[in-house]
């Protein structure tokens, strides 16, 4: 990956931005945008780049750009947030952990609590942490302290930075999937250095994922394009305990994963994979016989239809404040999907 990029990518990653408070996460995406592409926003916080406009076919890459999240939902009298998780929590991986609050004065520090093993009773020890039982420590001494920094309804994120690590690979919070935000604009920063292209590309980073696949469905409504690609992250099998029989084999280092699933368009995947093959660029393949639980359900019932693919990146530890990725599966992803929308010309019929 070129340092331009990856400077880029590392400076999104670090960028808060739970679901339905994405904005500042955006404001990067976008300014990177404009040295390219026609950029553009929408009510939800939506984000478009667009580039040849008035091309044929239209095809939109959508790549979420919120990430999971905790927010404030009562004080104590004694200073101490209780919270609610923000998209889907394993409470285990919270306990513990330094947060970022999010408020109309800044960033607040704090830390999220839980009762000591030592003053536990034995069969408390054996139970596991749920959300209601963990609080957030910002160091106020009572409750008026508390309210003069935080309001009800502020949002947090993990502290975490990116940590790089041996073999290409990185580990960070929001890679699910700021990755796949980065994914799209890269594939679309790609095709605006390359001539003869028919299609015109929207770029989106889409907005409130993790609660419902909402900012994509918006998104896919008012582009309305012939075909769209989905880009978000898939569980890599190469650890303990996942059953490659149920989830398939798919390692750190890979390639880009294709999905062939019951609710995708077989000529978006097919032409996916086949552009891998004439690229030369490794891949594997997933298969779900439901939907997929990522923004491409959301944009393939959209309208009349949107003939849809999804491409993901392997990712280790998911939801946790730790995801793990092979950065050459991240340029390998973006380089496919730009040699695949490359290849589209004014006759492409996406219609089975």
């Amino acid at each position: 990956m070129r340092d331009a990029s990856y400077e880029f990518l590392k400076r999104l990653l670090q960028t808060p931005g739970p679901s339905g408070n994405e904005g500042v996460a955006a404001s990067l995406w976008r300014e990177q945008a404009q040295g390219f592409a026609e950029v553009r926003g929408d009510r939800m916080g939506n984000s478009f780049a667009t580039l040849n406009g008035g091309g044929s076919p239209r095809v939109m890459l959508a790549g979420h750009i919120d990430e999971i999240g905790l927010m404030v939902t009562h004080v104590e009298e004694s200073g101490l947030l209780r919270f609610s998780g923000v998209g889907g929590w394993d409470p285990q991986v919270l306990v513990g952990q330094r947060v970022l609050l999010q408020t109309k004065n800044g960033e607040v520090p704090g830390v999220i609590g839980k009762k000591a093993i030592h003053v536990m009773e034995a069969n408390e020890r054996k139970k596991v942490s749920q959300i209601k039982s963990l609080w957030i420590d910002i160091g106020a001494k009572d409750r008026d302290e508390a309210k003069e920094r935080v309001r009800i309804g502020d949002v947090a994120v993990v502290d975490q930075d990116v940590v790089e690590l041996p073999n290409g690979r990185i580990a960070s919070r929001s890679l699910d999937n700021r990755m796949g935000a980065f994914v799209v604009l890269e594939a679309l920063r790609l095709l605006s250095e390359k001539k003869g292209l028919a299609a015109e590309v929207v770029a989106v980073a889409s907005v409130q994922e993790e609660i419902g696949l909402y900012g994509a469905r918006g998104a896919a409504f008012d582009i309305d394009p012939d075909a769209a690609i989905a880009v978000d992250v898939t569980h890599a099998t190469d650890t303990p305990g996942i059953p490659k029989n149920e989830h398939g084999d798919h390692s750190l280092g890979s390639g880009p994963v294709i999905k062939r699933a019951t609710n995708l368009s077989p000529v978006v995947s097919e032409g996916l994979i086949s552009a891998a093959e004439s690229e030369g660029i490794s891949y594997t393949l997933e298969a779900d016989s439901r939907s997929t639980s990522t923004d491409a359900d959301a944009i393939q019932f959209t309208r009349a239809g949107i003939a849809t693919g999804l491409v993901s990146v392997p990712n280790r530890y998911m939801h946790s404040p730790n995801e793990m990725v092979d950065l050459e599966d991240i340029e390998a992803c973006a380089r496919l999907i730009a040699a695949y929308v490359k290849g589209l010309g004014e006759d492409t019929d996406f219609v089975r």
